[in-house]
């Protein structure tokens, strides 16, 4: 009899420990697909905060809008959470940035007008600033599948962009080293 409760009684605590991984996976598989659907189209794959390093050859503004440490408010919608947010102002630097689209290398939609690639991100990029039409090859990542993609420039200017520290608006969460928000998207109030 002590055998046979024993025996169900870890039978009992294996299925407790079974089902509770399996709630915390649905959980978690919820939790997901509501990023997914609530995101931007296309944008769900972004990666928000980024480590900080630099493409080669970029150079650093010499005398910026907003300086590095400063805070300043983003308006820019081209991703979930970014709009109203304050942000402080990590890097700010002089260069040509563009709005692409590209097919993703791991597969996928197409996307298109994806805000910013500066010049620093595209392979062997010319000494001149590409324009709208050009064919080139993305170093970026902010996206899975958008290193090594082939890719439309759909519009280039020359400004400052800014790497930034920000807290989502819609969920709270810290965003560091985000890449790249330009000059005109960003506002002392």
């Amino acid at each position: 009899m002590k055998t046979k409760r024993m025996a169900l009684f870890l039978l009992t605590l294996a299925l407790t420990v079974f089902l509770a991984a399996c709630s915390k996976e649905d959980k978690e598989n919820q939790h997901a697909d509501m990023n997914h659907n609530d995101s931007h189209e296309g944008m769900h794959d972004m990666n928000h905060s980024s480590s900080g390093e630099l493409p080669k050859g970029l150079k650093e503004a010499v005398n910026p809008k907003f300086e590095v440490g400063s805070k300043a408010m983003i308006h820019s919608d081209h991703m979930e959470g970014m709009e109203g947010a304050e942000a402080t102002i990590v890097g700010a630097f002089d260069t040509t940035v563009y709005t692409v689209s590209y097919t993703p290398v791991t597969g996928g939609e197409k996307v298109t007008n994806h805000k910013w690639v500066i010049h620093e991100e595209i392979k062997d990029a010319s000494d001149q600033p590409y324009e709208p039409g050009d064919e080139v090859v993305l170093e970026a990542d902010h996206m899975n599948g958008m290193e090594g993609a082939k890719a439309i420039i759909d519009s280039a200017q020359q400004t400052t962009v800014y790497m930034v520290d920000y807290s989502s608006t819609t969920d709270g969460e810290k965003v560091t080293n985000h890449k790249w928000v330009t000059e005109s998207e960003l506002s002392a109030d």
